[in-house]
């Protein structure tokens, strides 16, 4: 491919060499270069990748691309240009022959319900006989393919590449997840979005190599309303001003509030032994009762933002009705049967505020019990393991303290920083190191009418101890419970 077609979207000074010259591939990975590697300059916050000039030309790099002048050989094409980040997602893109112009492209940004909004959006969507690719949190799904995420969002080649890689597979569109630092860093760069979605905003990501503030954090997230053509967001969010402050898309709205485009009104709990769900109606620009089988107004929200895209899919009431009954999301909020008395499910809660916001939303359904089962990482803020002990023995009627990824510290070590935050409250707890031994507790001493949670692991299937991860997936621990294992 000729350099000029890499370039063609980007502004650029060619400080050495000629852009008429075949690029064979692109890396940004040092160790990925070969002979006629177009080669980007990425400064990292760690490495900065002009670091690597003399290597990544002596293995054949015949085209740079970096942030200052630099001294190569004559036979090296240098391009200029402002931020290395930014042309990586334009060249990417490029490269790859702008495969998000031959989908439907759905950002979805937001604190909380990123990645179950993303499923219950890809759930309607394939009930409706559309093909759809993701990109989040948990994994990458093309086709039969399914890819564990080391990001949320990948950096902009990872994007550009699996977009090319859902058009070969006959892929409509795709639902990924667009966080702060993806934004921040340009990774969602080099198209724009059909449709970006803002869910809703908190204080999080805020510190050392994320955001220096909570108007930072929030200022990166609303860039996603910069780079979309329809842009949905919650109206009843009190940032709601601010989020939407300078952006350049058509905007909807979708919420409680009575100004919302899309409106849940009446909405009420729906429970019973070993279920948990919520109704309500939907108002404004589509007309019909919902019932989802995941509890808590946050659900209500989840799939009002998933309702509010796929009306833009001309998707039929009853497809929409059908798809966000059987939506599932690995991990949250994620149901397991193993008693028609009381209620088990694993959720991702791993830190205070989720934790807090996922106890009280159960309490709501006024259970015998509430019991919750967790631990702490390893290697990771101490406040978190207070914080998160002084939750739980304030919300829950029983505590199962235990062990998550204890990484290189002592288990037990964890678990007394824990009871420092528990010892704050008059929660009962015990504590059972072993995760599996814990889970057989919880299950073993399940009383009618008690909803015990799994909180930490999520869709987690290791264990990380001594810098190692083992197998260790909660729903196969449970299966092994059940079976006398």
């Amino acid at each position: 491919m000729k350099l000029s077609s890499l370039l063609e979207r980007l502004e650029y000074t060619c400080i050495q060499g000629c852009v008429d010259r075949e690029v064979t591939t692109v890396a940004y990975d040092s160790r990925k270069v070969q002979e006629g590697t177009l080669f980007v300059c990425i400064r990292g916050a760690v490495v900065d990748g002009h670091k690597f000039i003399p290597d990544v030309v002596s293995k054949g790099a015949k085209t740079l691309i970096v942030e200052e002048p630099v001294e190569v050989q004559e036979d090296v094409t240098v391009i200029q240009v402002k931020d290395t980040r930014y042309a990586l997602a334009f060249i990417s893109a490029a490269y790859f022959g702008h495969p998000a112009e031959k989908l439907k492209t759905i950002g979805i940004t937001g604190t909380k319900g990123k990645t179950t909004t993303t499923y219950m959006v890809k759930s309607i969507l394939e009930n409706a006989g559309y093909k759809v690719g993701l990109i989040g949190t948990i994994e990458a799904i093309i086709g039969d393919r399914v890819i564990p995420a080391a990001n949320t969002t990948p950096e902009s080649y990872v994007i550009q590449e699996y977009f090319r890689e859902m058009v070969d597979e006959g892929c409509d569109c795709v639902v990924m997840e667009v966080s702060s630092q993806g934004l921040m860093l340009h990774r969602t760069q080099g198209f724009v979005f059909d449709f970006g979605i803002f869910t809703n905003i908190e204080p999080d990501h805020i510190g050392p190599n994320e955001h220096k503030d909570f108007a930072h954090y929030l200022s990166c997230k609303a860039m996603l309303l910069k780079q979309c053509r329809v842009g949905i967001v919650n109206r009843d969010d009190e940032h709601f001003d601010k989020i939407i402050e300078g952006h350049t898309c058509e905007l909807e709205t979708y919420g409680f509030s009575p100004k919302a485009d899309l409106r849940a009104e009446d909405a009420k709990l729906v429970g019973a032994k070993g279920y948990l769900g919520i109704s309500y109606h939907l108002r404004g620009l589509l007309d019909f009762p919902v019932e989802i089988d995941i509890p808590g107004k946050f659900s209500i929200y989840n799939s009002l933002t998933a309702i509010a895209i796929c009306r833009h899919f001309q998707v039929s009431e009853e497809n929409i009705i059908r798809a966000l009954k059987v939506a599932k999301v690995k991990g949250r909020i994620e149901m397991v049967k193993v008693s028609d008395e009381f209620t088990l499910m694993i959720d991702y809660a791993h830190n205070a505020m989720a934790l807090e916001s996922l106890l009280t939303t159960l309490k709501e359904y006024k259970p015998h019990r509430l019991v919750c089962l967790f631990g702490c990482g390893g290697n990771r803020s101490k406040l978190r393991r207070y914080e998160m002990g002084e939750v739980s023995g304030r919300l829950a009627d029983l505590t199962i303290i235990t062990s998550d990824n204890p990484r290189n510290e002592e288990p037990q070590a964890i678990i007394d920083d824990i009871k420092v935050g528990m010892a704050k409250t008059e929660g009962k707890y015990v504590e059972i190191i072993d995760r599996k031994e814990a889970i057989a507790y919880a299950i073993q001493h399940g009383e009618p009418g008690d909803i015990i949670i799994l909180a930490g692991k999520g869709h987690e299937d290791y264990q990380e101890i001594k810098g190692k991860k083992y197998p260790m997936d909660e729903r196969v621990l449970i299966a092994d419970i059940l079976a006398g294992k």
